[in-house]
Formats: C-alpha cells, sequence, structure tokens
C-alpha cells in the first residue's frame, strides 16, 4: 500500500494512537514479517507470536495471550483504519470500532443502544449498517475468555469473545469515519488511492528536463524518468524503477521498486509490483501485477465493460461483483503474456500463467 506494507499501515495507526508495545501475529511468510519489523517499530518494542495453523481470529489473539498484560487492543492487520479514530479507541475503555456499510451482511454487525449490545456475524437480515472493523480493546479479564467454542464456520471467533465482554461490560462504539477491509483484488487498489492520496510531492531520483511531472508525484532516490514522460499524480515511482521515454502514467498508480514502463506505455490507476516490466505499447488501466510480470509489447488491458455494469470477477469460485465500473486485470506473478494480447475486464491469470502472441483472454487463466 503506497510505500509499505498494508501492516505496517495498521501498526503506524496502533503507534500513532499510543500504542506501547506492539504484538504481532504471524504464521504465513513469518520471516518476511519478521524482517520488516525487527525488535523496534518506531521506538515501540515489537514482540512476534506464532499462530501455527489458522484457524480464526480468537485463535490468533490467543496464540499471543502469553504476551498480553492487562488491558490490551487487537486490530485486523489487513485492514487500513484512520489513526485519529483508533486514538479514540484506545482511550475508550472497553471498546469497539464500526462503519456504516451499505451491505452489512458481508461484515459481523453491531448494535448499538446506550452502548454496544450486540454482535452477529454477516447475518442474512442484519439489524443495522454498522459493520465491525475488527478493532477492539478488550479488558484484561478477556485474556482468559479466549476458549471459545469452534464455529460453524470451523473457526475459533474472536466475535464470540467480544460478545461475552458486552454481556459483562460497558462497551463503548467508536464509529470510524475512514475505515477499508483489504481482502480482495479491487480492495488494493482502493487502498492505494487512500493511501497515495497522503503523499506529499517529492522528487529524489534521476528525472529528465523533458518530464512533466503533476501534483502529488514522489520518485524516490534510484528511480529514473526518461525524456517524454508525463505522470499525473497521485503516483509514487519508487527505488530502481524506470519509466519512459514516452510513458503516460496517471490516476492512483504505484510503480514499486524494480518496475519498468517503456516507450509509449499508458498506467493508469493500477499498482505494479516489484520487478515487473510493461516494456512498450501498452495499455494497463485499474489493474493489479504481481511481481515479475512481463506484458509483451501490444498488450492491452479492458477495464470498462460495454453494458457500463460493475466489472465481476470469480473469488474461490464465485463470481463477483467489484463494484467497481472500472477494473482491468489481477496478474499474479511471474505472468508473462505474448505480443498483442487482449485481456478482458474482470480477467484473474493465475501465478506463472502463460499468453501467446495475438491472444484475446476473455477468461481466467
Amino acid at each position: 500500500m503506497a510505500d509499505r506494507p498494508l501492516v505496517a499501515h495498521t501498526a503506524d495507526a496502533a503507534v500513532d494512537a499510543g500504542a506501547s508495545e506492539l504484538v504481532i501475529v504471524v504464521g504465513y511468510e513469518a520471516e518476511a514479517v519478521r524482517a520488516y519489523f525487527g525488535e523496534q517499530y518506531r521506538g515501540v518494542p515489537v514482540t512476534f507470536a506464532v499462530q501455527h495453523s489458522q484457524e480464526g481470529t480468537a485463535d490468533a489473539v490467543r496464540a499471543a495471550s502469553e504476551h498480553l498484560d492487562g488491558a490490551f487492543a487487537v486490530l485486523n492487520g489487513d485492514n487500513l483504519y484512520d489513526p485519529e479514530s483508533i486514538e479514540t479507541l484506545l482511550s475508550s475503555g472497553p471498546a469497539l470500532a464500526t462503519h456504516r456499510v451499505a451491505d452489512p451482511s458481508n461484515y459481523g454487525v453491531i448494535s448499538v443502544e446506550d452502548g454496544v449490545t450486540g454482535i452477529v456475524e454477516k447475518p442474512d437480515d442484519p439489524p443495522t449498517d454498522r459493520a465491525n472493523t475488527g478493532a477492539y480493546v478488550f479488558p484484561a479479564t478477556a485474556r482468559e475468555w479466549l476458549d471459545v467454542p469452534e464455529s460453524e464456520r470451523g473457526e475459533y471467533e474472536i466475535t464470540d469473545v467480544v460478545a461475552r465482554v458486552i454481556e459483562a461490560f460497558d462497551v463503548t462504539p467508536v464509529e470510524l469515519d475512514r475505515w477499508l477491509d483489504v481482502g480482495r483484488p479491487w480492495e488494493l487498489l482502493e487502498a492505494n488511492e487512500w493511501k497515495l492520496g497522503d503523499l506529499e510531492r517529492r522528487i529524489d531520483g534521476e528525472v529528465s528536463n523533458d518530464a512533466d511531472l503533476r501534483g502529488s508525484v514522489v520518485v524516490e532516490d534510484g528511480a529514473t524518468v526518461e525524456p517524454g514522460v508525463v505522470i499525473e499524480g497521485p503516483a509514487l515511482v519508487r527505488s530502481g524503477a524506470e519509466v519512459g521515454p514516452n510513458a503516460y502514467i496517471r490516476g492512483a498508480t504505484l510503480l514499486a521498486e524494480g518496475t519498468h514502463v517503456g516507450q509509449s506505455v499508458e498506467i493508469k490507476n493500477s499498482v505494479v509490483m516489484a520487478d515487473s516490466a510493461v516494456p512498450h505499447l501498452s495499455y494497463v488501466g485499474d489493474s493489479v501485477l504481481g511481481r515479475e510480470v512481463n506484458f509483451g509489447a501490444g498488450t492491452n488491458v479492458a477495464n470498462l465493460r460495454h453494458d457500463g455494469r460493475d466489472v465481476r470477477i470469480t473469488v474461490k469460485g464465485e463470481r463477483v461483483s467489484t463494484g467497481r465500473r472500472k477494473f482491468g486485470v489481477v496478474a499474479g506473478d511471474g505472468v508473462k503474456t505474448g505480443i498483442n494480447t487482449s485481456l478482458n475486464a474482470g480477467v484473474v491469470l493465475a501465478e506463472g500463467a502463460r499468453t501467446g502472441p495475438g491472444e484475446s483472454v476473455t477468461r481466467d487463466r
């Protein structure tokens, strides 16, 4: 997300709100997380707890229980929070953060009267429009309540712990003005739109006098912007990236470390991860490209349905609306396309997928 991992934004929200210690629960890619945070993060000590198998949110907190002393806060590592609201949460005693959403049936739903009166997980008939944002302040007693029964989903749910706290304590609802659960590909775009929008213009890399950088553009030290390039912010060009000549970058676009965007390429409102290349004569719009992706010359992405409806994408075997009129493709790590490939809106190319020259791809590969 912009200039740091998603979980680092969550940690920043906690540190900015006054957290005295971070306990990070790790499992998948644990070493990458440990390497990023180290023993201290922004002057705050960091402890790691290992969740050996991912069996739910209560199980994750239970893995950290030996490191908890007194009241403690829990934040979901894949959520973006407004730091000011988290500061309010941490100062509110037993508390729970909510956010009003259009379709609460996709979330845990909170009921509120004088305080929090109930929580129900993904109901078919939501009692309110208040989504549970995965941000809580628990009393010390809750540490002893983490051994909850397995849910119908086969997981140990933190919401069962929350329900018990609601019965025993007055729990304060804290409404978040801004919040984003980043669990699906198009939410990566929304998250980057948020975080890139917070950047201030900074040009530390090598930029040609013939390039045109407009608005809040960051070019990091070690990045190169060639003649004829136009970049309209918010945009972030990270160290080692090369742009141009004659490329057009616009919208909220992240070009990660070591990326290459070449001659007559247009990238719009996209995330291009480390060491990927779109070298020449291509259009990529509203898309997520993983690491070490290479788009052959003339590869073009469609990002708009002709009927004007929201683009749909397959998630866990089901067709799901992205809620976006414009959404391109998701290309996993190591994807390579042949020259003059056409990619339809909503297509997912799995890790290592290939296309041949001149292909028109309208189904996931």
